[in-house]
C-alpha cells in the first residue's frame, strides 16, 4: 500500500514554496474555469498547463498512482453512464448528427457524442493535477491556516487539517494490522485468489475501526483539555504571508479566467462547435 496516498509530500519545488492560501485561491479559480466551459481549446490549454505545473512540483506519478487509478475508473464509469442515459446529448448540443456506428434505437454512436464526452474527459484531466497538487504540496496545518484566512471558521479549518493528518495514520494502521494478520498465517499476497484476498482484507476493517475510534477519543480529549473553540479567533504557527510567487500564481490564474470569460462572451456559447 502506498503510505503517502493523499498526504503531504515534502519537496523543495516552487509549488511547495507557494502559501496554502495562494494555492487554494488558484485551485478554486481553476475549477471555476473548468466547470464554466466546454471549449475544447481552453480545456486543452488547461490540461497542458496542469501537466507542466505537476512536473514543476517534483511529485512523481507513482506517488499518486492509486488516486489516479481510482479517478480513471470513476471517469470510465461516468462516460459509460452518460452514454447509457443520454446517448444523443452531443447531437442536441451541437445541432448536427454524424453517425459513426449505427445501433438500435437512440444508441447510434455519433461524432457529436464522442466529441462531447471527450470534452468531459479533458475536464477531469485538466482539474486532476491541480487537485492532487493542492493536497500533496500543502502542509495540513498551513492548509487550515489558509482556510481560516479566506473566512472559514477556524473550527472547521482545524477539523479539515485533522482529517488530512488522519489519512496517513489510517493507512499506516492498516499496513501494521495487515502485517500482523500475515504473521498469523493470513495470506494477503498476490498468490491468493482475488476473492479470498478481499475477504481477508475485510477482516482488517474491524480492528482498524476500533483503533481509529481510540485515536479520535484521544485527540478530542486533548482538544477539550486545551479549551479548543473557546475564543472566536486563533493564531496559526504555520501561517505565512504572501510572496511575489503567490501573487504571480494568482495573477496568471485570474488572467486565464478572464480569457475564458472573454472567449465565452465572444462566441456566445460555452461550447466549441467544430461541426458548423
Amino acid at each position: 500500500m502506498n503510505l503517502r496516498m493523499l498526504s503531504y509530500i515534502e519537496r523543495t519545488s516552487a509549488i511547495h514554496r507557494l502559501t496554502g492560501a495562494a494555492k487554494l485561491i488558484c485551485f478554486i479559480l481553476w475549477s471555476v474555469i473548468a466547470m464554466s466551459t466546454f471549449d475544447t481549446q481552453i480545456l486543452a490549454v488547461m490540461l497542458i498547463v496542469g501537466l507542466i505545473v505537476f512536473k514543476m512540483s517534483q511529485i512523481h506519478w507513482r506517488e499518486v498512482s492509486f488516486v489516479l487509478t481510482f479517478i480513471l475508473i470513476f471517469l470510465l464509469l461516468n462516460d459509460l453512464a452518460i452514454y447509457a442515459f443520454a446517448p444523443q446529448q452531443g447531437t442536441v448540443i451541437y445541432g448536427t448528427s454524424h453517425v459513426v456506428f449505427p445501433l438500435p434505437g437512440r444508441y447510434s454512436l455519433t461524432l457529436e457524442q464522442l466529441f462531447y464526452q471527450l470534452n468531459i474527459t479533458i475536464k477531469y484531466f485538466a482539474v486532476t493535477p491541480f487537485a492532487l497538487l493542492f493536497i500533496v504540496t500543502t502542509q495540513p496545518s498551513e492548509f487550515a491556516a489558509s482556510l481560516n484566512r479566506i473566512g472559514v471558521s477556524y473550527r472547521i479549518a482545524y477539523a479539515v487539517s485533522i482529517t488530512l493528518r488522519y489519512i496517513p495514520d489510517v493507512q499506516r494502521s492498516y499496513h501494521e494490522i495487515a502485517q500482523a494478520q500475515q504473521a498469523r498465517g493470513v495470506d494477503l499476497s498476490k498468490k491468493a485468489k482475488f476473492g479470498r484476498r478481499m475477504r481477508q482484507a475485510a477482516s482488517i476493517i474491524i480492528p482498524l475501526i476500533f483503533s481509529s475510534l481510540d485515536r479520535i477519543e484521544i485527540v478530542s480529549n486533548a482538544m477539550e483539555l486545551r479549551r479548543f473553540g473557546k475564543k472566536k479567533k486563533r493564531t496559526w504557527y504555520q501561517e505565512r504571508s504572501f510572496t511575489r510567487g503567490d501573487y504571480l500564481a494568482i495573477g496568471i490564474t485570474v488572467l486565464l479566467l478572464l480569457l475564458s470569460v472573454w472567449i465565452l462572451m465572444k462566441r456566445g456559447s460555452r461550447y466549441y462547435n467544430p461541426f458548423k
